[in-house]
């Protein structure tokens, strides 16, 4: 098996950092978290009195595109540190991160579990993805020599 690339090893290596504040943006009780994701609050409540928009429409669309972002750099960082993976295990693995982070959240005081959640993170990790694999040089196949 080759040696994986510094690229690799660096990605490899985000993923812990990544990985810690994940886990503190999603496990924290909901009147901690609050401090974190209260931002998307203060930005939708912004654009809903700027366009006289619902809040709570507002609201519902700047939090899927937060949980979008949230799982992007997951995305990036799986597919630059094992670049020779299936795109489709990669988006699995966020799925299922994603799917046992609402099942962990079922348990936490305060917190809602959603299923459009589990959506936007998967959709997140796939356009991590699909950055990684359009940005990364093909390699090309071995020509047969006749």
């Amino acid at each position: 098996m080759p040696r994986p690339s510094a690229f690799a090893i660096a990605a490899r290596t985000l993923l812990v950092p990544y990985g810690i504040a994940l886990a503190l943006i999603v496990w924290l009780p909901a009147a901690a978290a609050s401090r974190v994701t209260g931002i998307v609050f203060r930005l939708a409540r912004f654009v809903s009195e700027r366009l006289d928009i619902s809040l709570s429409a507002t609201y519902t669309v700047f939090e899927f595109g937060a949980n979008i972002a949230l799982f992007i750099p997951f995305g990036l960082l799986v597919a630059a540190g094992w670049p020779r993976t299936n795109a489709w295990w990669v988006i699995l693995l966020g799925f299922s991160a994603s799917a046992a982070i609402e099942l962990v959240q079922t348990m936490i005081p305060g917190r809602v579990t959603t299923l459009s959640d589990v959506v936007a993170n998967t959709l997140g990790m796939i356009v991590g993805c699909c950055v990684v694999r359009m940005l990364a040089p093909r390699r090309r196949s071995p020509v047969p020599v006749a």
